[in-house]
């Protein structure tokens, strides 16, 4: 087994990947440039008309998508590549075992040194609870999926009956809502400690900082790693159904995807950025229970809209041509990803230009705009000159053991 070369990636899930990399930076530029804490929290730094309506249109065609659409690639990743190394007669578990123990490595580095929003590490960690479902029945990725994309709606309904039994008792209605209130303090306090300390702090507080952050960041996993799971599944029955090997003769189904996954993610994600306005996530009350359904809904429905929508109009060539720059930052993914966490780093942390808690989302919108139109323009540079981006080079170098071929000239003449 080698890694794959350049002239056989599917550019067409390259392209999907490289528009993924936008939504990724535009969902994280409230979190890179702001406390994680305001996400739990009724604290507002940014009460005009534009900041509000920016902040609101992220959340409806970003916020969990793209994440959900990264998820979805992931799966379908994994039976592509196992579908490479059956053809090629490999072991393919080793490999792939190895593959996310690196990618474990790297997330973890990631999420210690630049930001605690992190993904790569849990999508390591979930990418073994994958592994379990790959020789079993397309009925039954089916089934999981749908069990997992429930299991956060389940949680958030039984915690929402059980606080509304609690507080149906005047005494345990009083310890009640005094936990909520000091819970609520707490993460209070601690948007205005984020706020002092990357904004201001020595590189020592930061790091300290972050690392409570993570802790933060991980306990959500409880919440969203259902989704990222049954995503990795929904990737997984797509690749298994190979598809992406045979668009031409899927796209009647591809063309139902996309009008469904429009039409059930517009509303879906009317009902989730509407009730989110009037819910906190930490809080299991019923705006917070509408939210968690509609998003269970709204998320995936507009991620596979995206996805579809892509695949349709690379179908024609003219098309096939606007969006061939995306596929660059696609083939680089991992490596633009994690320069998006290095530039904002330096743009936001004390030690850099020191403008955290200073950008909106309506400034943080055009921010975001800029870097990727940047990003664009750096991929498609490299990949005429390298055969991996540079974190995907040390990667697969580890994964497979031997120190690959860099530069594109280099790997002609291997």
């Amino acid at each position: 087994m080698h890694p794959t070369p350049a002239s056989e990636r599917i550019e067409l899930i390259d392209t999907i990947r490289g528009f993924a990399i936008f939504g990724i930076l535009l969902v994280n530029m409230a979190f890179y440039s702001s406390p994680l804490y305001l996400y739990v929290t009724d604290v507002r730094l940014w009460d005009g008309m534009t900041d509000q309506l920016a902040q609101w249109l992220i959340r409806f065609v970003a916020e969990s998508k793209f994440y959900s659409l990264f998820s979805f690639l992931f799966g379908l990743g994994l039976a592509l590549q196992m579908a490479r190394a059956e053809t090629r007669g490999a072991d393919f578990l080793p490999l792939y075992v190895r593959r996310l123990l690196i990618l474990l490595l790297i997330g973890g580095i990631h999420a210690t040194l630049l930001w605690a929003g992190d993904i790569l590490a849990p999508y390591a960690l979930l990418g073994f609870l994958l592994l379990l479902f790959r020789n079993r029945k397309l009925r039954t990725i089916i089934i999981w999926a749908i069990v997992c994309l429930l299991i956060p709606v389940l949680l958030m309904g039984i915690g929402f009956v059980a606080l509304e039994l609690g507080r149906s008792i005047p005494q345990a209605a009083e310890q009640i809502n005094s936990q909520f209130a000091r819970q609520s303090a707490e993460y209070r306090a601690l948007v205005y400690q984020s706020l002092r300390v990357y904004g201001a702090g020595s590189f020592a507080q930061v790091m300290g900082q972050r690392l409570q952050d993570l802790g933060f960041s991980y306990f959500g996993l409880i919440f969203y790693a259902p989704n990222i799971l049954a995503l990795f599944l929904l990737g997984l029955y797509v690749g298994k159904q190979r598809i992406f090997l045979d668009v031409p003769s899927h796209l009647p189904f591809i063309r139902r995807v996309m009008w469904w996954g429009l039409g059930l993610g517009i509303v879906g994600n009317l009902v989730f950025a509407t009730a989110r306005e009037y819910a906190n996530p930490s809080e299991p009350t019923l705006p917070a229970f509408v939210f968690t359904a509609a998003i269970a809904v709204g998320a995936p429905a507009l991620c596979f809209f995206y996805a579809a929508a892509i695949v349709h109009l690379t179908q024609h060539e003219a098309w096939r041509k606007r969006l061939s720059p995306l596929a660059a930052v696609g083939r680089t993914a991992i490596s633009n990803y994690l320069f998006q966490s290095v530039l904002c780093t330096v743009i936001f942390m004390s030690y850099g230009f020191g403008l955290y808690g200073k950008v909106g989302p309506a400034a943080g919108l055009a921010l975001t705009i800029v870097i990727y139109i940047l990003q664009v323009v750096i991929s498609q540079w490299w990949v005429k000159r390298f055969q991996f981006g540079p974190v995907e080079w040390l990667w697969r170098s580890l994964i497979y053991r031997r120190r690959q071929p860099f530069r594109l000239a280099q790997a002609a003449a291997d």
